[in-house]
């Protein structure tokens, strides 16, 4: 072993690249063939159920879908303002984005990194760096694209650092991801938190994107925040960011594209 470790550090980096991503594109048509597996056997659990439970199934659906047509009205409505005040106050469009759906074909939350693995690479011209997202908010951001896959850095992942801000403040704090097992709620941090904000453990506060750094569209939602402790120098406070707990039971997520028109 010890004649191996040392032939593997002295090989040339470039090659160590190489190797790396052979076993990876060599791995991947196995998860991505278990995802298929895992839809299928959906599939047909579904249409094993019995008729009662898929009528009430269709009800809730219904009802969710009309919900969902409303809220794009509303996001209609504010959109026509938005064009409205840009060409009278002669101001910048804002960014604009177009998603792409991604089946997740792969979870790994140990306690190193807290990471998926999507079913779309540079086939479908994902980029790395690229934002995540789900109804919820915030999934991740792209941090490697393969040829047929992308490997996602989670929320919840330590490498994740993003400004913040909370919902009606403008002042950005600083959003930690914090490594959350399988069976845990996933949780963040906040730090850098003016010690002029106050939370009430009954009514949290939403914590969302400020859109500085160029990745995240600003106003997607983080998390909430139901407490904040004093830092240890007295001019800041920190405290837990509780996530979505769908970000456990995720099956598609969306990846955002900046459109080229806006420059």
């Amino acid at each position: 072993m010890g004649l191996v470790l040392l032939i593997w550090i002295t090989v040339p980096t470039f090659f160590k690249k190489l190797t790396e991503d052979f076993f990876y594109e060599f791995q991947a048509p196995a998860w991505i063939g278990g995802s298929f597996v895992r839809d299928v056997q959906k599939f047909w659990t579904g249409r094993l159920e019995n008729k009662k439970a898929l009528i009430e199934e269709g009800r809730d659906l219904a009802r969710l879908n009309a919900s969902l047509q409303f809220q794009v009205q509303e996001l209609d409505t504010l959109s026509a303002q938005v064009d409205r005040l840009e060409s009278l106050f002669n101001l910048p469009s804002l960014p604009s984005y177009e998603s792409e759906v991604g089946r997740i074909a792969r979870r790994d939350t140990n306690g190193w990194w807290q990471e998926i693995t999507i079913r779309k690479g540079r086939n479908y011209n994902i980029s790395e760096g690229a934002p995540v997202v789900f109804s919820d908010g915030i999934v991740g951001k792209i941090r490697e694209v393969k040829l047929t896959t992308s490997i996602i850095d989670l929320i919840t992942s330590p490498n994740m650092r993003l400004a913040a801000v909370f919902e009606g403040d403008k002042r950005p704090v600083l959003y930690q991801g914090t490594i959350s097992g399988p069976f845990t709620s996933p949780r963040g941090r906040v730090e850098k938190v003016p010690t002029d904000i106050q939370i009430n453990r009954e009514h949290p506060r939403r914590l969302v994107t400020s859109g500085l750094g160029g990745v995240f569209p600003a106003g997607l939602t983080i998390g909430f925040v139901r407490r904040l402790d004093a830092s240890s120098d007295g001019l800041f406070q920190s405290g837990d960011v509780e996530l979505s707990e769908d970000l456990n039971l995720l099956r598609e997520v969306a990846v955002l594209r900046k459109l080229e028109t806006d420059g």
